[in-house]
């Protein structure tokens, strides 16, 4: 079975800015993580996605909080990796979660529905 042990690899560096190890981790496996997953997605922008997601954990100041939340990025990372996700896993955290509008997951009706809002496409 693959393993490639990313999250204990890190845990045992000794160094300063561990976010910023991830992130050059994470950007130098995006080529690769397209081609795997067949994403069409320039570089520059699934970078951006991922600059996103660690600026949505910027305002984190625990030391151990830190390092869960950077060790679950290496797992994450390695679960990618090693195809353990689906491809609109990830297509979520690169493009963000789009509400579909079209079959079955359109808007529904509740039963105090005018006739417009029954005949209107939207």
């Amino acid at each position: 079975m693959a393993s490639l042990q990313l999250a204990v690899k890190a845990r045992q560096l000794v160094i300063q800015n561990k976010p910023a190890r991830l992130y050059r981790s994470i950007c130098k496996e995006i080529p690769r993580v397209l081609i795997i997953y067949d994403i069409d997605m320039p570089f520059r922008e699934a970078a951006t996605a991922v600059r996103g997601l660690f600026h949505e954990n910027a305002h984190l100041r625990d030391e151990r909080v830190l390092d869960m939340v950077i060790e679950k990025g290496y797992m994450e990372l390695e679960e990618t990796l090693l195809q353990h996700k689906q491809r609109s896993h990830l297509l979520r955290l690169l493009e963000g979660y789009v509400i579909p509008t079209e079959g079955s997951n359109r808007k529904r009706l509740t039963l105090d529905a005018t006739p417009e809002d029954q005949f209107n496409r939207n």
